[in-house]
């Protein structure tokens, strides 16, 4: 059987599953498309199908009027009633529905009773194009026991399961996990989150912090999308988090290594570039022949003959040259005969003992 619209035709079959590797996929082309032939009219189908982008495109309320010959508000209308008879039918009459929820269910109640459309896509159909995302979310508009959260400024596109939390539950929730981060002021694990909301469920605070569009995530910690540790946007901020989460210095070719290694999305950096980024920014202090470290370590820019003046300054005495050293090895990666010969060639120093060391200006 098929259905004859400006798409072109949809085939039926009975086939809603295949089987790919391990994973069974559902064949979700098929699915929108038995449920399309339920409709009678011609000009609902249409609506209905350009409206939720099942076959290309979403459109909106004008474009599908000016194509059809209504107003938009008409089509607002035909929408309207058409889903809201497919919901009305779903149980009883649409057994490719009952299909699509039950596989839906199990995959979101596994990640925590909300998800991503896009992920929930991933997991149930082949390609997970822009067009099967569509469909997901067009068939969980039907499903009478998933919540759809839609796409706005705050949360992505979402499916939760509705007997753990609706939509309007599922919105507080988030608030709730967004507020405690804020006050937590850094980024911190899901476990952290569920201490300070008071929740049962890890699991479920990492899917509800997921689906908001106010915070990020990298590795296991999260944060606000607007911290660099979460959501690092430049190379700067790359090598911040590298050397940050390395907790100790690193020579600026085993960072690139690092970050081309890593999680981050854009990560095809080359050695050249971090070695030119490390030199521009004042987080970043050079302590040895190509070795950067954090300045909020302690460590602070300057020569080999700088940190010895500190270091004597510091002491308020002379300092034998076996002290100067251990002191500047705490600053540098360098070698000892590279302090040594700043402490005997350098005009700032004066040697006041055997092997004893003073600040020239003294």
């Amino acid at each position: 059987m098929y259905i004859s619209f400006r798409f072109g035709l949809i085939k039926r079959s009975s086939g809603h599953m295949e089987q790919e590797s391990s994973v069974t996929k559902l064949n979700i082309e098929q699915i929108v498309a038995d449920i399309l032939n339920t409709i009678e009219r011609e000009r609902e189908r249409e609506i209905v199908a350009r409206r939720y982008g099942l076959y290309d495109r979403k459109e909106t309320l004008e474009q599908i009027g000016e194509l059809l010959n209504i107003t938009r508000e008409r089509v607002r209308q035909l929408e309207k009633a058409v889903v809201a008879r497919l919901k009305a039918v779903a149980d009883k009459d649409l057994p490719m529905v009952k299909q699509f929820e039950e596989a839906a269910i199990a995959h979101i109640s596994s990640v925590g009773h909300v998800a991503r459309v896009s992920d929930l896509s991933a997991k149930l159909t082949k390609e997970n194009s822009k067009i099967d995302q569509s469909r997901v979310s067009f068939l969980a508009q039907l499903s009478p026991k998933l919540s759809v959260i839609d796409d706005n400024d705050h949360f992505f596109h979402a499916i939760g399961v509705r007997a753990e939390h609706d939509e309007k539950k599922i919105r507080e929730s988030v608030g709730e996990i967004v507020n405690a981060i804020k006050l937590l002021g850094k980024p911190v694990d899901s476990k952290a989150i569920q201490e300070a909301v008071g929740h049962a469920d890890h699991v479920r605070v990492a899917a509800l912090a997921s689906i908001s569009k106010q915070l990020a995530s990298l590795g296991e910690q999260w944060g606000l999308i607007k911290w660099p540790l979460v959501n690092p946007k430049n190379i700067r901020d790359k090598i911040y988090v590298i050397l940050r989460d390395n907790g100790k210095p690193m020579h600026f070719s085993d960072i690139a290594g690092s970050i081309r290694d890593s999680a981050f999305k854009r990560k095809d950096v080359t050695t050249q570039a971090i070695h030119n980024e490390l030199i521009k920014d004042k987080r970043f202090v050079l302590i040895g022949r190509g070795i950067y470290a954090l300045n909020e370590w302690g460590y602070s820019k300057g020569t080999v003959a700088d940190i010895i003046t500190e270091v004597l300054k510091e002491a308020k005495l002379p300092l034998h040259r076996d002290e100067i050293v251990k002191r500047v090895l705490k600053h540098r990666q360098v070698k000892e005969t590279t302090i040594l010969l700043n402490l005997q060639g350098k005009k700032e120093f004066k040697r006041v003992a055997k092997a004893t060391y003073d600040l020239a200006s003294k």
